[in-house]
């Protein structure tokens, strides 16, 4: 970790932060109404979190998923959810789609990581995980670039 000064972002320019905050509500809202389990939400906030190595919202999103009643065995092995029986095929589905759109530098989406997700999500929940994982990539980039703290 380093010490080194940054500009606070959100503090800096507050209103793009609230535009950002407001377009997390938003895709929220949309990934609940698609009828994704607001469990999955947080996990798939977690999941970006971890590939994007973002303590701050990892810490975050973590709280929030085990304050709404997730499993704490589930938090535990997200990042090898593959091999585990703790997710559901619309779970492995979200979160497959998930780690594809936030190592896009990795060849992109490709098509057979969006048509795993499209075969067992709606096109509702592709678009709404879609979003979720895209303003949490926004929301991971402004923790790590203002360097928020985790202590």
């Amino acid at each position: 970790m380093t010490t080194t000064q940054r500009v606070d972002m959100g503090k800096q320019q507050p209103n793009a932060y609230k535009a950002l905050l407001t377009l997390s509500a938003e895709a929220e809202n949309n990934a609940v109404s698609a009828g994704l389990d607001p469990l999955l939400v947080e996990l798939l906030r977690i999941r970006t979190s971890q590939i994007n190595g973002c303590a701050f919202c990892l810490r975050l999103h973590t709280r929030d998923a085990l304050k709404k009643g997730e499993n704490p065995d589930r938090v535990a092995v997200l990042p090898a959810w593959r091999e585990t029986g703790y997710f559901s095929a619309a779970d492995r589905a979200a979160l497959g789609l998930a780690e594809a759109i936030t190592l896009v530098a990795d060849g992109h989406v490709r098509d057979t990581d969006y048509a795993d997700a499209a075969a067992v999500l709606t096109d509702d929940q592709v678009a709404a995980v879609s979003w979720i994982v895209t303003v949490m990539n926004a929301f991971n980039r402004v923790a790590i670039t203002s360097r928020y703290t985790v202590a």
